[in-house]
Formats: structure tokens, sequence, C-alpha cells
């Protein structure tokens, strides 16, 4: 009788398994898979977009800079150093300028792309776009005037009341 008990609980431990794999490689009805395409298909626009602006800095760099610094390769990697270097990442910065210097892109470009970076001020550090946009236009004009000072119209807290901020 005990052997009649196994072989009953081994066969509903069998049938449980096997429905409960035959609902999962189903995966349910397929209308769920339906809200999924449209989803999936808007990063995928987002990201063709996004690629083709890239493509579009690049190709306006070709036409306004003159000599090596408007070469794609020189853009691409030369944008990156600039950006990698104004968040603080040396190494890689220095990994990307070594790659730069060895597609004989002109080192004085970057400096001045930097040096125009810096006198624009500081940069909203939650706006990626913001740095992006900014080494762009400081790519094309590395003499760009630097931003008006919007925190020059406040008075000085240290003349205020005697006292300094720290």
């Amino acid at each position: 009788m005990s052997s009649l008990r196994l072989l009953a609980a081994m066969l509903c431990v069998a049938s449980i398994s096997a429905s409960s794999s035959a609902l999962a490689q189903s995966g349910g009805a397929a209308k769920p898979a339906e809200p999924q395409k449209p989803a999936a298909a808007a990063p995928a626009d987002a990201t063709a977009k996004e690629g083709q602006k890239k493509i579009d800095e690049i190709a306006e760099a070709s036409r306004v800079l003159t000599g090596p610094a408007g070469n794609p390769e020189c853009v691409w990697l030369g944008r990156r150093v600039v950006s990698l270097l104004w968040r603080d990442d040396l190494d890689t910065a220095f990994r990307h300028l070594d790659l730069y210097d060895r597609f004989g892109c002109p080192s004085a470009h970057i400096q001045a792309t930097f040096r125009c970076i810096v006198r624009q001020g500081n940069i909203d550090p939650k706006a990626p776009e913001t740095l992006n946009g900014r080494v762009h236009a400081c790519w094309l004009n590395p003499g760009l005037p630097p931003a008006p000072a919007a925190a020059s119209a406040e008075p000085n807290p240290a003349t205020s009341d005697g006292t300094t901020v720290r």
C-alpha cells in the first residue's frame, strides 16, 4: 500500500511540474507581447535620432574647421577628451589623448577647447546635454566669449555682514 501511495505522489508531482513548465513556456496570452513592441520601437527611434545628431555635428565640424581638427576622428576623440577632462576622469582622458595624438590631431585644439569650457563657467552635472552642447560649441569656436556672470549682480556675502561663507 505504501508503494501505491508513493507512486501516486510521484505522479502528482510529475503532472504539476509538467503543467507549470508548460505555462512558463507559453508565457500566458499573446496580448502582453503587443504593448512591448511600441515601447521597444521608441528607444530605437531615439537611438537613431541621437546617432544622426552626432553624425550631423561631426559633419558640421568638418565644414567649419580647417586642417586636422575638422577630421571626423579628431572631432570624435577630441570632444571625448575634453568631456572627460571636465568630469575629472583624467586616466580615461589621457588614454583617449594618446589615440588623439596617434591620429595626428592637433593637441593645441584640445587645450583651446578646454580653456573655452572653463571660461564658460560651471555646468549642471545632472544635465549631460549641457556639457555635450558646450563642448561642441567650444570645439567649433574655441574663442567663444565667456558667458556673462549671473552671480555678479548679487552682493558679495563677505561684504554684507562682515563674515565669509564656509
